[in-house]
């Protein structure tokens, strides 16, 4: 992303909605593993490497802000069926992925499962700004 992309407002948006009843590690790591499959997906949303005064080098970061949300479980299973609806890039995350212990695990726990039967702690979705708005209808802005 150039600086002058970055000066402009996106027309698109990214987010992340958490399920309410998680404990607040189980938050963050969610969020987390969300929004790496959003960066993967969508590189061209990465900024520049960031620099301190002194020259010390940081890792470059998303270039757009992430807004983080929160619903109760069916909250989470209908923006899940909005967002398949609408074709925007969605990352899943379930709550079998807890107990797994690696990303083919991760990926076999959710591919045995129905879409309608996913048990979803959280979900991350990169799309236009007022269709994301319409896909996380009924969920609230994380406290």
């Amino acid at each position: 992303m150039t600086d002058t992309l970055a000066e402009t407002r996106p027309e698109t948006r990214t987010a992340v909605l958490v399920r309410d009843d998680l404990a607040p590690w189980q938050r963050l790591n969610v969020t987390a593993f969300l929004l790496s499959g959003i960066t993967a997906a969508h590189p061209e949303l990465v900024g520049e490497p960031y620099a301190d005064a002194d020259g010390t080098a940081y890792l470059a970061l998303l270039g757009q802000p992430v807004r983080v949300f929160e619903g109760d479980a069916a909250t989470l299973r209908t923006a899940r069926e909005r967002a398949v609806r609408r074709g925007v890039s969605t990352a899943l995350f379930t709550a079998e992925m807890f107990t797994t212990g690696h990303d083919a695990a991760n990926r076999a726990a959710v591919a045995a499962v129905a879409a309608a039967d996913l048990d979803v702690v959280g979900l991350a979705v990169h799309g236009p700004r007022n269709g994301l708005d319409k896909v996380l209808k009924g969920a609230h802005a994380h406290p």
